[in-house]
């Protein structure tokens, strides 16, 4: 009895210990997660959820190279999701654990990057353009030359966010050639266009919400996300889609091939397909997300926002960025590399 006793005492102590032990390692993009979800999250499951952040794919996907990384789940964008996939960083998922993937929106289901979501679900998609505070410049907003080539009001005052695909893809657009070109003629041009347009910015940091929001600048190209919070902040505030053409990006939760919690991965996956908590997503970062019948949680401003309904005469113009062969990005690198030294 004394035996049987003790061995139950002890697989209590045991269960106890595992229930006190559920935790997450998200590693994402930063100023991308919503605390309200995350609090949610914990409080529902029990489950404790630590966040790391960082400020480009590359980088993502160099710390995970690297190894011990410790973390569960993280968030690739498009493009760069068949890296992961090839290089085996990324597990299968097992969709009979995810009784909410039937809330994908269908249009984001069987994907160019990730047929049938067979590696991941959606976080949040959106585009790459520019913003112009409309009170300084009332000229039309609808062309990558606010940065590449500025118009006088707005010389001295633009940020630039330092995301090599996105620029140098709206570079290549600007001066008619495919994302993913290797001709040097339209590269060589591109780099002029970017060396030439860099003494009329400010700057190039992620930050262009902030400095749109206090008028320190006033233009950037910069993301939908952080214009849409700029002009709830400074409503003169505008987002131009670039007609040269402009990015479309989605960037999707992945579950790492060497997640060390992966049945918390599992909850976590399945809690924000829920429509209602994919809405806390895209109302904390002003994204849309892929999930069906999210936008009736929305906050109301998010429904027709300007930055996240692409206008009908612009959406031709958008463009999602294939998976570059490594000799093009090495092409795109040495401009980079000239650009910010």
């Amino acid at each position: 009895m004394r035996t049987l006793l003790l061995t139950a005492g002890l697989a209590a102590l045991a269960t106890g210990a595992a229930a006190q032990d559920r935790q997450l390692q998200l590693y994402n993009w930063g100023d991308y997660t919503s605390p309200e979800l995350i609090q949610k999250f914990e409080q529902e499951t029990g489950i404790d959820v630590t966040i790391t952040d960082y400020d480009s794919n590359d980088t993502a996907l160099a710390k995970v190279q690297a190894g011990g990384h410790g973390f569960d789940l993280v968030v690739p964008s498009a493009n760069y999701v068949p890296i992961w996939v090839e290089q085996g960083l990324i597990q299968k998922l097992d969709q009979s654990r995810l009784p909410n993937f039937k809330n994908i929106a269908p249009e984001w289901v069987d994907v160019d990057w990730d047929p049938g979501r067979r590696f991941t679900i959606p976080w949040q998609w959106g585009t790459t353009g520019v913003a112009v505070n409309t009170s300084v410049y009332s000229g039309d907003i609808n062309t990558s030359n606010i940065f590449l080539d500025p118009p006088e009001e707005l010389r001295g005052k633009i940020n630039v966010v330092p995301e090599m695909n996105d620029i140098v893809s709206l570079a290549i657009m600007n001066v008619g050639g495919e994302p993913c070109t290797e001709d040097l003629d339209i590269l060589r041009q591109v780099r002029d266009k970017l060396m030439n347009a860099k003494p009329f910015w400010l700057s190039m940091d992620y930050d262009s919400e902030a400095k749109l929001s206090a008028n320190d600048i006033m233009a950037a190209a910069t993301w939908n996300g952080p214009s849409m919070r700029a002009r709830l902040n400074n409503p003169p505030v505008a987002y131009g889609y670039p007609k040269e053409g402009y990015p479309l990006w989605m960037d999707s939760v992945a579950l790492l091939s060497d997640a060390q919690h992966v049945d918390e991965a599992y909850e976590f996956l399945n809690f924000i397909m829920a429509p209602e908590n994919a809405a806390l997503i895209s109302n904390y970062a002003r994204y849309a997300n892929g999930i069906a019948g999210s936008e009736e949680f929305m906050d109301p401003e998010m429904r027709d926002a300007p930055e996240i309904v692409i206008p009908e005469e612009s959406k031709a113009a958008g463009v999602f960025l294939p998976t570059c062969p490594s000799s093009a990005v090495e092409l795109y690198s040495r401009i980079w590399t000239e650009l910010q030294s």
